[in-house]
Parts: structure tokens; sequence; C-alpha cells
């Protein structure tokens, strides 16, 4: 009974994880975060067109650098990682013994020389290699949810792309320096500090490039056999 508990409970964790796979669609902690609205004044009757309060900046940089501003991230990541180790020992050991001599004539058992030898040999070979490549390009536009004191900015965002079939969610979030922001107000994300970048999919292709739960249940660290 307590293998077929533990069977069990292995298989409701393996749905479970293959349940939250995908996270959800209206996550607060990833929502646009909107700009801070300072108390605005009433405009007086003056009949002036133009007026200080009204926040008209006609001159001022396009860079994002407020909170709530839209900043685009260019996404260029690609990362190549290969290891390789090759290890190889041999050792070969031999010592002959003559037999003893007594009266000028050497020792015999039984009609046979009573000498010695001993061999020993060991060797030892093992390879291992590994290697492995990723590659995301493409765009997605944020917003910036924090400037630190030092002028660095925090950006977070999230892109849906609902095609056919499926859908597909980019994530990114991280530190943005002011210096990097090009004039059309993008940022390559390499040159984004601390990111964290998420892709991922539901739907039909999805599923049909996912292992069925029974297959992950007998491939897990839960599986007794």
């Amino acid at each position: 009974m307590s293998l077929l508990r533990l069977s069990t409970a292995a298989l409701a964790l393996s749905l479970l994880a293959g349940c939250m796979a995908m996270p959800a669609r209206d996550d607060g902690q990833w929502a646009p975060t909107p700009p801070m609205q300072p108390p605005v004044a009433a405009a007086p009757a003056d009949g002036s067109i133009y007026h200080d309060n009204q926040n008209m900046e006609l001159f001022s940089d396009a860079r994002a650098h407020r909170v709530g501003d839209i900043l685009t991230i260019a996404l260029v990541e690609s990362t190549q990682a290969s290891k390789k180790a090759s290890t190889s020992t041999s050792k070969k050991d031999k010592a002959d013994l003559a037999a003893p001599t007594i009266l000028g004539k050497g020792l015999t058992i039984n009609g046979n020389s009573a000498s010695l030898g001993l061999d020993g040999e060991r060797t030892f070979d093992g390879n291992g290699s590994s290697s492995q490549s990723n590659q995301l390009t493409g765009s997605i536009t944020v917003t910036v949810a924090e400037r630190l004191s030092n002028g660095n900015l925090i950006i977070r965002g999230e892109k849906w792309l609902t095609i056919n079939q499926g859908q597909e969610l980019v994530r990114i979030s991280g530190i943005v320096r002011p210096q990097d922001i090009s004039p059309d107000n993008s940022v390559p994300s390499t040159r984004v500090a601390d990111a964290r970048i998420s892709y991922t999919g539901r739907g039909t292709l999805a599923d049909a490039n996912t292992r069925g739960w029974l297959s992950r249940f007998f491939n897990s660290k839960w599986m007794p056999f």
C-alpha cells in the first residue's frame, strides 16, 4: 500500500507540474506600470493656450526615463556552450624471481622449477562531451516599473501572441542604464542587467512536443524501479 500511495502522489505531482508549466494570462505582477500622476491644479481661465502645469514637453528627450514610460527591448540572445573531457591511464607491472639455488642446483618442486613470476596490468579509458546552443531574436515593448536612485531603470513587461491553435508568451525584466538607450528608445537585451527572459507556449503544437504524463512519471525521480 505504501508503494501505491507513493506512486499516486508522484502521479499527482507530475500532473500538477504539467498544468503549471504555462503562466497565467492575467498576472498582476506583470501588468504594465502606469505613470505617476502628480496633482494638477486647475488651469487659470485667462484665455492663454500654453500653461506650465500642462506638461507639454515639446523639446525633451523622447527616450524612457520616468516610471510608466515605454521602452523597446531588442532580443538578441545567443548562447553556445561545449565541453569535452578525455582520460586514459595505463599501468603494467612485471616481476620475475629465479628459483633459489641449493648445492649448485636450482630448487624444483615435483620436477618443476620453483621460480616465481608476477604480471599485472591495468587500463582505463573515459570520454565525455556536452554541447548546447540557444538563440532568441525579436523585440518586446515594456514599461519602466521603477527609477533607482542612481538613475537606472527597472523594466518589466510581457507579450502574448495567439497564432492559430496556440499561444506564445515572452516575458522580460531587468535593469537598464539610461546611457544604453538609443535615440529610437530601444535597448538590446544584452545591455539589460539582471535580466530574466522567459519564452513559453501552450496549445496544439506545444502539446505535441511534450511527453505524456505517464511517460514523465516513468522517467521521473519518483519512479522506484
